[in-house]
């Protein structure tokens, strides 16, 4: 090979500057010991390479200079494997077909059916954002004065009475005083808490809480039962604590005992309790429901109680607990926002039927 002295020196420099890639200094070596007549089998044994690697890089340089040996040609990508139709097939399928004994398809049994690798049927769904394993729940209100309802309840979040206070009033029911069969292993680094996957039921009790939107602050008592007597006695608890000369506007759902006649009674003689009522199947309006995830997903779910008396203290606890520090929770849903898409959900379902 013949090179110019310009590149032989810039090759040389290349070679000794330790900062060089070791590929790119390989090619200066073949290249400068090719120029200096050492044959390719000697070059090989100095290199460590092989025939093929030295040729090319020769014929490189020659159609290339230098250019060609530090640095590398634009290589095209992999051509797809997979034609536009067969993704169509993959995404009409998942969207409009069930596989046969199966409510939804997996990415393993798609891919017996299109002639794919489950690997390929994953990478489609995550590119069209596909999730067939997931669901989410709803329940769309018919109630006939939704509007009328909606429109009351989210007034009193948004811009509450002067003089009144508004609690947002439920009663979580059945809460299970759980004892696991075994002692849980507590968590350490590298490894979380263990806690035996069965467990003994120990009684139950019902949380009444009266959650005030405004600070936070939860008026909460545990009975035994969820009848209209208990109901009964808890508002007799709202009524003692809270000051005599504020109204009272509580949101309530439509469950019976909220409506008994002994209640609706009790409810006349005390004429500072306004009831407003969510509607049917709307129990997401009311704010204390929010609440009670709060308290079951930090204090009850994953408790260990040896009889009822023990659940009750837990719940107690994490009443002061949050009382003595409260933070309300800001409802920020517009009644345009919410009618907006109640309307939107209607007009999906009556195309579907």
């Amino acid at each position: 090979m013949v090179i110019d002295e310009r590149d032989r020196e810039h090759l040389s420099r290349v070679v000794r500057d330790g900062s060089t890639p070791q590929k790119v200094a390989l090619r200066a070596r073949i290249v400068l010991l090719s120029a200096d007549g050492v044959p390719t089998g000697d070059i090989m044994r100095r290199l460590s390479t092989s025939t093929p690697t030295i040729s090319r890089w020769r014929k490189r340089y020659e159609t290339d200079g230098l250019a060609g040996l530090l640095k590398d040609r634009s290589r095209p990508g992999r051509k797809k494997r997979i034609g536009e139709a067969k993704v169509r097939e993959v995404v009409q399928r998942t969207l409009q077909e069930k596989p046969s004994g199966a409510t939804h398809w997996s990415t393993r049994s798609l891919a017996k059916v299109v002639g794919l690798s489950p690997a390929s049927v994953q990478r489609i769904w995550k590119a069209h954002g596909l999730k067939p394993h997931r669901v989410r729940t709803f329940k769309l209100s018919r109630d006939p004065r939704f509007v009328e309802k909606l429109q009351d309840i989210v007034g009193l979040y948004l811009n509450p009475p002067e003089h009144a206070l508004v609690l947002s009033v439920d009663e979580k029911s059945q809460v299970q005083a759980l004892d696991r069969t075994q002692p849980g292993l507590p968590m350490k680094p590298g490894r979380a808490g263990t806690m035996t996957h069965d467990y003994k039921r120990n009684g139950t009790t019902t949380l009444f809480a009266a959650l005030n939107t405004l600070d936070g602050r939860v008026i909460g008592q545990c009975l035994p039962r969820h009848r209209h007597q208990e109901f009964l006695k808890f508002l007799r608890t709202i009524d003692r604590q809270t000051p005599k000369e504020l109204d009272l506007h509580l949101i309530v759902d439509n469950y019976g005992t909220h409506t008994h006649p002994e209640v609706t009674t009790w409810l006349t003689r005390h004429p500072r309790f306004h009831m407003h009522f969510t509607p049917t199947s709307a129990s997401w309006l009311n704010m204390v429901e929010r609440w009670f995830r709060e308290i079951t997903e930090k204090c009850i779910r994953r408790g260990v109680f040896q009889n009822v008396d023990a659940l009750v203290k837990a719940i107690m606890d994490y009443l002061d607990a949050n009382n003595a520090e409260p933070k309300p929770f800001v409802w920020t849903a517009s009644m345009k926002t919410i009618l907006s898409k109640v309307r939107r959900a209607n007009e999906v379902l009556e195309t579907l039927h």
